[in-house]
């Protein structure tokens, strides 16, 4: 190879790891997203939006939301495509893999918790497996880990 050729490999490879982390929403919108634990079956991401507060194009893997708070939300798609949800304090709804960015309606914050179901790999390793239960199963096996302390169990 030249080095014309490696150079813009190298190029490449930089832009695609820059857009990659872009798509993060922790990284792409930090005012409304930050790290919460994580381990080998999920990854918690916690959610506040300010009154109107609206964040950056960002991408969300598979997962759940609970609402921690009401919300008027609207969502815009990475196609354009726009839709408005009205997020209930103790509701949980599931999420598939999307790209979007995310506005406020309302006059309150809103807050939530994410949880990100990590990769098939991880849970279930029967191949006639659907989506819907490995996200089943990676749900029930997040709700065992670290819910002891000191011996006693957290309620």
């Amino acid at each position: 190879m030249n080095l014309k050729m490696v150079c813009h490999l190298a190029l490449m490879s930089l832009c695609a790891v820059a857009c990659a982390r872009a798509q993060d929403p922790t990284k792409a919108a930090p005012g409304q997203y930050t790290h919460g634990p994580e381990n080998k079956n999920v990854k918690i991401v916690y959610i506040h939006y300010g009154p109107h507060a609206k964040s950056a194009m960002h991408e969300h893997p598979a997962g759940v939301v609970v609402n921690v708070s009401d919300g008027h939300l609207r969502f815009t798609e990475a196609d354009g495509k726009t839709h408005e949800i009205s997020a209930l304090r103790g509701e949980a709804r599931y999420f598939p893999a999307t790209k979007h960015m995310v506005e406020n309606l309302a006059d309150t914050p809103y807050d939530g918790v994410y949880i990100e179901i990590k990769g098939p790999s991880t849970v279930g390793s029967l191949k006639n497996e659907t989506h819907d239960d490995q996200i089943a199963q990676a749900l029930l096996l997040a709700s065992t880990v670290d819910k002891t302390r000191n011996g006693r169990p957290v309620r």
